[in-house]
């Protein structure tokens, strides 16, 4: 019923920008937080970023001053914006959702996109 879709990974050198956008489809009632995570091979998945539905963030330290969070929430989606990046962003990142359905209201649930694939060049 619920899709979380990311798009905007890829490869990058390091120094450079990328921008990841999620949107999230399907009979939603409302979403709370939204945020960004990421996983890199042989470690665990560790948050990014995160924004409240009132546009309150938080940031990872290590992409603090590099990372911006960002959503609309009309259009239920959410977008990463990161700047000099480093080799060791180089993960798959995943967006999240805390959102309930029509179905589920009041019951929040937490669901995840696919992920989208970030390698950062030397």
């Amino acid at each position: 019923q619920v899709q979380l879709v990311e798009s905007g990974g890829g490869l990058v050198q390091a120094g450079g920008s990328l921008r990841l956008s999620c949107a999230a489809s399907g009979s939603i009632y409302s979403i709370n937080d939204m945020g960004w995570y990421r996983q890199a091979p042989g470690k665990q998945r560790e948050l990014v970023a995160v924004i409240t539905s009132d546009g309150n963030t938080n940031y990872a330290d290590s992409v603090k001053g590099r990372a911006a969070i960002s959503r609309d929430n009309a259009k239920n989606t959410v977008r990463l914006q990161m700047n000099s990046l480093k080799q060791e962003d180089t993960a798959v990142y995943y967006c999240n959702a805390e959102l309930t359905t029509y179905s589920d209201f009041p019951q929040f649930l937490n669901y995840w996109g696919r992920g989208t694939q970030v390698t950062v060049s030397s």
